[in-house]
C-alpha cells in the first residue's frame, strides 16, 4: 500500500518524545487503534523511538489486522545496536566511520530493517526512509546503494529520506533529489501554514524528480489542534519550551487572520492546515504530532485524532487562498536552519556542517539566493 493522505506517527502521545503529557502504554496502543478505526491507514515508526519500543507498541496495536489493510513506514539511520547514545546528540548514525566501513552499510541496514519488522510483527515495509541523515547520508552513493539493497532483499517496496530533527536541510535535500531521485519515492519535510519557509523551497525540485512529499509538524507544535491559548503552560521538559518566547501567541494571532478562509469551508484548524499542505503539488500525505496537553481542561488526545481523520476528501482551497495563507504565515528568516550553512567552518554536530560550492551552485540555479 502506498502512503495515504492521513498518517499517524509513533512520536505522538508524548510516549517517546517530550510533548505534553506522556500516555501510558495502554492508552498509546488504544490511540493507534483509534487512528485505524477512524480511517487512518498509514503508520510511521522509527527504531530509535524508545530504542525499539515504539515498533513493538505499533505491532501490538495493529496485531490481527491484515497487513494489506495498512501502509507501514519504517525509518532507519541511528545505530541503536552498536552505537552509544551521546546525550542530546542521540545515537550516532550507522555511517559513522568509528562504527563500520562503507562495505558494511548494507548488512547493517538489512539487520536493522529485519529487527524493526520483527518488532512491528510484519514481514515487509511499504516504505523505508533514511532517518535524520548527517552530511554523508545525503550525498554518499554508498549509503544509497545500501538503502537500495533493502528493496532487492524484499524488505521494502519503496525508499525515502526523512531529514531532521529540526528544520532546514533545503540545499542538501535538493542535491539529494538531483543525485538519487531515480531511487527515491518519498521525502519528509516540515511544513504548515505558519512555517511555509523553508519547506516550500524544495517542493519544486521534489516534483521535478517525481518524489512525493510527506509533511510533518503540520500542527505547528499543537497550535493547529485548536487546544492552545495565550500563555499556554508547558510541562517541565516539554520540547516546545525551546521555541522562542511568544511563539504560541504569535501563532494564534496569525491563525485568527486566516480564520475567514478556515470558517468559509467549515474546517477545524488541523483540517485547514493539512489541506493547505496537501494543496502543494508534490505533497501527498500529512502526519501531525498528536499531543495530550497538560491540564484538566485540555481536550483528550483521542478527539484530536478523530478530528484529523475526518478531514474532507475534496480540497476546497483555491490557489489564491493558498498563497494568501502563505503570506499571512510567512516566516522567512525566523530561525537558524540545520544542514549546510556558511556559519560553520567544520562539521561539529551531526545536523550542521559547512556549506559546499556545489550546494551554492544549486541555490543559484534554483533562485534561492546566497544567504545561507
Amino acid at each position: 500500500m502506498d502512503l495515504t493522505r492521513t498518517a499517524f506517527g509513533t512520536w505522538s502521545g508524548g510516549r517517546f518524545m517530550h510533548f505534553g503529557e506522556a500516555l501510558s502504554d495502554e492508552r498509546f496502543i488504544q490511540l493507534i487503534q483509534l487512528a485505524y478505526d477512524s480511517g487512518i491507514r498509514t503508520f510511521i515508526t522509527s527504531d530509535v523511538y524508545g530504542v525499539g519500543r515504539a515498533d513493538q507498541m505499533l505491532g501490538k496495536a495493529l496485531e490481527g489486522i491484515a497487513r494489506e489493510e495498512y501502509c507501514l513506514v519504517g525509518m532507519l539511520g541511528h545505530d541503536i545496536y552498536e552505537g552509544k547514545r551521546e546525550g542530546s546528540r542521540g545515537y550516532p548514525r550507522f555511517s559513522d566511520p568509528s562504527l563500520r566501513s562503507r562495505s558494511e552499510y548494507s548488512a547493517y541496514l538489512k539487520m536493522a530493517a529485519e529487527k524493526s519488522l520483527e518488532r512491528c510483527q510484519a514481514e515487509k515495509f511499504d516504505l523505508v526512509m533514511l532517518h535524520n541523515p548527517d552530511e554523508q547520508g545525503y550525498a554518499d552513493q554508498s549509503v544509497w546503494d545500501a538503502m537500495s539493497d533493502l528493496k532487492v532483499s524484499g524488505l521494502t517496496d519503496s525508499l525515502g529520506i526523512a531529514p531532521g530533527p529540526a528544520n532546514g536541510f533545503t540545499l542538501d535535500l535538493i542535491h539529494n533529489f538531483e543525485q538519487f531521485g531515480q531511487i527515491l519515492d518519498w521525502a519528509m519535510v516540515i511544513l504548515n501554514p505558519l512555517e511555509p519557509w523553508p519547506g516550500r523551497l524544495c517542493l519544486e525540485a521534489a516534483q521535478k524528480a517525481n518524489i512525493n512529499v510527506l509533511t510533518r509538524v503540520v500542527d505547528y507544535g499543537g497550535v493547529f489542534h485548536g487546544t492552545m491559548k495565550p500563555d499556554h503552560v508547558f510541562r517541565e521538559g516539554d520540547h516546545r519550551t525551546y521555541r522562542p518566547e511568544g511563539w504560541v501567541e504569535s501563532g494564534l494571532e496569525r491563525v485568527e487572520k486566516m480564520r475567514p478562509i478556515l470558517d468559509k469551508y467549515g474546517l477545524s484548524e488541523i483540517q485547514f492546515a493539512s489541506l493547505w499542505n496537501l494543496a502543494q503539488t508534490p505533497v501527498k500525505s500529512v502526519v501531525p504530532t498528536f499531543i495530550q496537553e497538560a491540564g484538566e481542561e485540555a481536550l483528550p488526545i483521542e478527539e484530536l485524532v478523530r478530528d484529523f481523520a475526518s478531514m474532507p476528501v475534496e480540497n476546497p482551497l483555491t490557489l489564491e487562498e493558498v498563497e494568501e495563507i502563505a503570506g499571512i504565515g510567512d516566516n522567512t528568516g525566523c530561525m537558524l536552519l540545520k544542514g549546510a550553512s556558511k556559519r560553520h567552518e567544520e562539521s561539529l554536530r551531526p545536523d550542521e556542517w559547512p556549506m559546499r560550492p556545489d550546494l551554492m551552485e544549486i541555490a543559484g540555479r534554483h533562485g534561492l539566493g546566497d544567504d545561507w
